[in-house]
């Protein structure tokens, strides 16, 4: 598996208010962590069963982590840089995560040792033709006058085949992998 990570915390990347609710009141943050049962609230988790199992095994009482966000879909529009697959789709799925330790969430090197730690892992997964990238981002925890600023991680997943069932195929063994590299480091932190 080809995997990198990057930091990303300047002014004009992505952040994330932590909890989150979708301003027109149709999406938000369930906790799967303490109420696993809300995982049939996750809409995604309808068209993409596999990603319920990605969900059930960060936000397991094992891990270090737990889901805030997530999304995934399958498209035929690659970047020139994905051409190193020789696919013509890809199955694409990120889940953003917090901490579930409160003291650690402050902590980027906490954050960026667990990016680095998590990529050298994937890149001693057998080789499949499929991607993952990890970004350490700024979180705002809280709400109104009590945001304390952390970081979050952002895992993007991405499986590439010669049509849909290939690339999903890749991609559900990617995600397989990488929540076995989470758990692992959950255990050896």
């Amino acid at each position: 598996m080809d995997a990198d990570f990057s930091i990303e915390l300047g002014r004009n990347d992505p952040t994330l208010d932590f909890p989150w609710s979708d301003p027109d009141g149709g999406l938000r943050y369930f906790d799967l962590k303490r109420h696993p049962e809300l995982l049939v609230e996750v809409p995604e988790t309808a068209q993409f069963p596999e990603l319920a199992e990605f969900l059930r095994a960060v936000n397991s009482a094992i891990s270090v982590v737990e889901s805030v966000k997530c999304d995934a879909w399958i498209t035929d529009e690659l970047a020139p840089e994905e051409e190193i697959f020789g696919a013509s789709h890809k199955c694409v799925s990120y889940v953003d995560l917090v901490l579930s330790d409160d003291e650690r969430r402050e902590s980027f090197s906490y954050h960026e040792h667990f990016a680095k730690r998590l990529v050298e892992l994937l890149r001693r997964t057998p080789g499949t033709p499929s991607a993952a990238e990890v970004f350490v981002r700024r979180c705002f925890f809280g709400e109104s006058e009590k945001v304390r600023e952390g970081c979050y991680l952002t895992i993007y997943v991405t499986g590439y085949g010669q049509d849909e069932a290939q690339a999903r195929q890749s991609w559900v063994i990617a995600l397989k992998l990488t929540a076995n590299a989470v758990l692992q480091l959950s255990a050896n932190p």
